[in-house]
């Protein structure tokens, strides 16, 4: 990751503690380890290119900020987490950074452009899991990724998402109506419409929800394999477990 202040310094960090009004919190690696203390800036020494771009950002929500001057850069391969209480703007940024929302203040650049979900290139490079995506319940989980899939692999998309849903443990279930899966697995399926297509940046809210165990577990690894593609993620989470795949972690409160 990398990021710079106001001035465009950039600066050898993986730990800021010192904060500012309105700020977030910390941003920290989740190895503890420390360097010099800036509010707002994080710079990683293992860079390719970069993901997405945020610069001076702040949102309010009517006379109060949720967070405010936050710069940060997250490059193609890295996994920034974000943590914090409900209400501290954690979705917040993460519409702001699939173009739903326009911060207050600041710019954002992702995958090399404004976000903006009607823009078709945008969609290609973004994939997204929100805390509002849903299935069609009529639609049996081979049909949700046969449809997706159809459209990118034709030659294919059959094999791909017979793959795709025995990795995540919906083989057994690939042909029953959404609407009769439980949550995890109705959660496992969104998940998969979201990192099946190719993408370049993964955008992810609350990815665990209504997963159990296994589910969590098979998440951490998804995620692992994303950063091993190169592509750059960005979720928001309570579940601790995910910090273990995080290459930095911004904390909201």
């Amino acid at each position: 990751m990398r990021s710079k202040n106001r001035a465009g310094h950039l600066l050898s960090s993986f730990q800021v503690k010192e904060i500012q009004p309105f700020s977030p919190r910390f941003l920290e690696h989740p190895s503890g380890h420390s360097g010099p203390k800036r509010a707002g800036i994080l710079v990683s020494h293992r860079l390719n290119g970069v993901g997405i771009n945020i610069d001076g950002v702040g949102m309010r929500a009517g006379e109060h900020w949720l967070f405010r001057d936050l710069s940060l850069a997250v490059a193609d391969g890295e996994c920034l987490v974000l943590t914090g209480a409900n209400g501290s703007g954690k979705s917040t940024l993460l519409h702001c950074l699939y173009g739903l929302r326009r911060p207050t203040e600041g710019t954002v650049e992702v995958a090399g452009r404004p976000p903006d979900e009607r823009d078709v290139r945008f969609r290609r490079d973004v994939a997204v899991l929100l805390d509002d995506s849903d299935v069609f319940a009529e639609l049996s989980p081979r049909q949700h990724l046969e449809l997706l899939l159809g459209t990118f692999y034709a030659d294919s998309a059959g094999e791909r998402t017979a793959q795709w849903l025995d990795d995540a443990g919906l083989g057994e279930r690939a042909d029953v109506h959404a609407y009769h899966l439980s949550a995890g697995q109705r959660r496992r399926l969104l998940l998969l419409g979201a990192i099946a297509r190719p993408h370049r940046v993964l955008l992810l809210d609350e990815p665990e929800r209504a997963l159990d165990v296994q589910g969590k577990e098979w998440l951490a690894d998804v995620v692992k394999a994303e950063r091993e593609e190169g592509r750059t993620i960005v979720l928001a989470t309570h579940h601790p477990s995910l910090l273990d795949v995080a290459d930095h972690v911004v904390r909201l409160e």
